[in-house]
């Protein structure tokens, strides 16, 4: 058995390559490796004992010859590559590269490779869901993808997903990674503002890179040796969920670290430090359907931060450090950052004051006191009514919205079609159905034709919008047409709003009024 790993020496990949080394049934790894990544070395230093099974292939998803020469003569490839936040924020162009034209590349490749064709694992993210909050925590795949405003990695992973699903591969899977806890969190996330992105009351799913690695490698596994997924596995979309144990919100996140420091959130925070809206998170509703499979989910967020204050111990240091200090020069350092909230209310930034906080008046009527802000911990709904934060977080009491047919049925009729697309304001043009992966011609609400699969659209959650080829945001506009869109967009954005972003052709931020 053969294997070609894309983003190997990230987070993930590491700990997929550590897992997988375990399968005596592997004969050679093929990694795509940037000929700029140092971190190589240290894989290869840490797997001697398979050294002589790796093949390392110099170059980028972004080269089309790279990716012919990595799928080549291999049973499975495991796409992990992605640019992500920040570096997707400050380089928005290698964003598009990688995991948008890049997995363009990646699948044409598999694609020409016909009858040989290897299997192929793709990884999505989260972050299609866009922004959530309590009034809808919860999402499943099928759930509507609003990727955030000014959100490059989103809308450049939601185009890479689609083009996936609507591929000529015979067998993949889509798998959606939630918010992931790895040893470099530390450094990942003090480098710039992107922590001030993170709303204190957004609903957070974690999942650890090792439970992220054992689930690759128990795929991979088990398809190779009992071969009896192909119905309940090949062609279809995943959430990969930590457990009911890692729903969380961005508040308790932040929290769990600064205990490792003695400390808490609000000894080092104020209430105005991070957005309001725009972030991107909830919590899996479906998210056990790949655990049932595959029982790759071992390890809690309480598991991670312990390991985590045991391989750091020089972070224990902080609790002899006065809290102030810390604020200063850990987290207020920060704000000079051109990726942070702050950053953005100094210089008059009024897309993005209004992408995340819904204009600079909303963010100036932030409370300066704990005291006064609405945490759901402490059972505060964001409108100040009272919440059962606990009663929440329950499956069982989880708020979903209309679909507009049933998704968990197997059975899909050109009738539950027609009421998808007319719910987003468009239409079904095809006049016959016959399965969920023929390819069907669609109407959205702006009268511009597209061809997509009925998994695509009502399995999968897809529904073309400009979004999927420009760096443009429209649900303002769409979500007054739009009954899916609106259930979700209106739970972070007033229907009154009316507003156009994008991004410029020098990829900075923009706003208009419509």
């Amino acid at each position: 058995m053969k294997i070609a790993i894309t983003g190997v020496t990230g987070n993930m990949g590491q700990a997929t390559i550590d897992e997988l080394a375990k399968n005596d049934n592997i004969e050679k790894f093929k990694l795509l490796v940037l000929s700029s990544d140092k971190r190589i070395k240290d894989i290869l230093k840490r797997h001697k004992k398979i050294k002589n099974k790796i093949e390392v292939i110099y170059g980028s998803l972004a080269q089309k010859e790279a990716c012919q020469k990595l799928v080549e003569d291999v049973d499975y490839v495991i796409g992990l590559a992605a640019v992500i936040p920040p570096h997707s924020d400050q380089y928005p162009e290698k964003a598009v590269e990688c995991n948008q034209i890049g997995i363009d590349n990646l699948v044409s490749a598999i694609e020409e490779l016909g009858e040989n064709q290897p299997r192929f694992i793709h990884t999505s993210t989260v972050a299609l869901y866009g922004n959530r909050n309590s009034l809808h925590p919860w999402a499943q795949v099928g759930d509507p993808l609003l990727v955030s405003p000014f959100d490059i990695y989103s809308a450049t992973k939601m185009r890479g997903e689609f083009r996936v699903l609507e591929s000529n591969i015979k067998y993949f899977a889509v798998l959606r990674q939630s918010a992931m806890l790895h040893p470099n969190m530390l450094a990942d996330n003090m480098s710039d503002g992107l922590m001030f992105h993170t709303c204190f009351n957004a609903p957070l799913e974690w999942v650890t890179s090792h439970d992220s690695g054992v689930l690759i490698a128990n795929i991979i596994k088990r398809d190779s040796e009992k071969k009896d997924l192909d119905n309940v596995f090949w062609r279809h979309c995943f959430n990969i969920g930590g457990g009911a144990e890692n729903c969380v919100t961005g508040y308790d996140t932040l929290d769990d670290g600064f205990k490792i420091i003695g400390g808490s959130v609000k000894d080092f925070f104020e209430p105005k430090f991070n957005a309001t809206r725009n972030f991107h998170g909830v919590w899996f509703y479906d998210g056990k359907k790949l655990d049932d499979l595959f029982s790759y989910q071992s390890q809690t967020c309480k598991d991670f931060w312990t390991e985590f204050a045991k391989n750091n111990g020089y972070m224990k240091l902080g609790k002899i450090v006065p809290k102030k200090l810390i604020k200063k020069f850990a987290i207020v350092r920060l704000f000079k950052n051109p990726n942070s909230a702050t950053y953005w209310a100094k210089h008059n930034d009024e897309a993005k004051m209004f992408a995340y906080f819904g204009g600079e008046e909303e963010y100036n009527n932030i409370p300066k006191k704990w005291v006064d802000f609405n945490l759901l911990i402490e059972n505060k709904a964001e409108n100040g009514e009272k919440i059962d934060y606990n009663a929440l977080k329950t499956r069982k009491n989880a708020k979903m919205i209309d679909y507009f047919h049933d998704l968990d049925s197997e059975e899909v009729t050109i009738k539950d079609l027609k009421n998808v697309a007319e719910a987003h304001g468009g239409k079904l043009l095809s006049k016959k159905f016959n399965d969920l992966y023929e390819t069907l011609e669609w109407e959205n609400s702006d009268g511009e034709k597209f061809n997509a699969r009925a998994y695509t659209v009502l399995k999968a959650g897809h529904w073309f919008n400009r979004t999927y080829v420009e760096n443009v945001w429209d649900y303002d506009r769409l979500a007054k047409k739009d009954k899916i869109y609106a259930q979700v967009w209106y739970d972070s954005h007033a229907k009154d709003e009316d507003k156009f972003y994008y991004l410029d052709e020098n990829y900075n931020a923009r706003m208009k009024n419509l």
